[in-house]
């Protein structure tokens, strides 16, 4: 069974006397990041990555985008692609051998380190450390579930990795397929043009960013602080350190003990 994928980047409109659907897909560009995206909405895609930075970068080929309509798999000639919980219970979930199938056919050809996983609230949460590990890939599969979620066979037969949003459950994993793919793509080189930027950002230091300031210098009776108008990169350097601690141990103790754990000696 062939799959209708739609394919993202390096793209330009031009004029044709072709009906869109007969063009060629867009070819795989060699040694270029790809994410694939396996849903039963692929019209929800590029979204919101096809605007700003991740949108530029999908346009001039520094990544890639691959959408696999999962009711191509679908049963029947409704192309059912789900069924009631065994044991009984509310909603619907996700077949297994639709899954299968759908599976298969979308990891065929990947090669090098290409992880699969499926959005899930009762996955790991997402982090920076998790993003930048999958910036470090060839590509990954993300599984976007709907209804009660998929089978668990499905699950363990593939070692899928699970992965969560956060401690909430959605109407499906579209969205958070998407923010997964933003917080990934912005760290591969040359999207956001300044790599500075991602190195001095929440998270990249184990700390939360430091306040930013910009024109005009004053706004409602509020001056930038004076140190940051100073020109002293050094006592710039401080307060922002300074800040970045201050600010982490008021929010996220959990992360401010991590960072303390991290500066005692061995």
């Amino acid at each position: 069974m062939t799959a209708q994928n739609k394919s993202h980047g390096r793209k330009a409109l031009r004029p044709s006397f072709k009906p869109r659907e007969l063009m060629t897909p867009t070819p795989d560009l060699a040694g270029v990041w790809k994410a694939k995206v396996m849903t039963l909405f692929p019209n929800a895609f590029p979204g919101i990555l096809g605007e700003s930075l991740t949108g530029r970068a999908l346009q001039e080929g520094l990544w890639q985008l691959e959408t696999v309509d999962l009711r191509q798999f679908g049963i029947g000639k409704h192309r059912n692609v789900d069924d009631t919980p065994a044991g009984g219970g509310a909603g619907m979930v996700l077949r297994a051998d639709v899954l299968g199938n759908a599976i298969e056919h979308t990891m065929a050809g990947t090669t090098g380190n290409w992880p699969l996983i499926y959005l899930s609230p009762r996955g790991r949460r997402m982090d920076q450390r998790l993003m930048q590990d999958l910036a470090g890939c060839d590509g990954m599969t993300l599984l976007c579930g709907r209804f009660e979620g998929v089978d668990e066979r499905v699950l363990q037969h593939y070692g899928i990795l699970e992965v969560s949003l956060g401690d909430f459950v959605m109407t499906g994993g579209e969205i958070a397929a998407q923010a997964m793919i933003d917080a990934t793509v912005r760290l591969i080189p040359g999207v956001l043009g300044n790599q500075a930027s991602t190195e001095e950002e929440s998270f990249s230091s184990g700390l939360l960013e430091h306040p930013q300031y910009t024109r005009p210098a004053e706004w409602k009776g509020q001056s930038i602080p004076d140190v940051l108008m100073s020109g002293h990169h050094g006592k710039i350097a401080e307060w922002r350190q300074k800040m970045s601690e201050e600010i982490t141990q008021a929010r996220r103790p959990d992360l401010w003990q991590s960072h303390v754990n991290r500066q005692k000696p061995d």
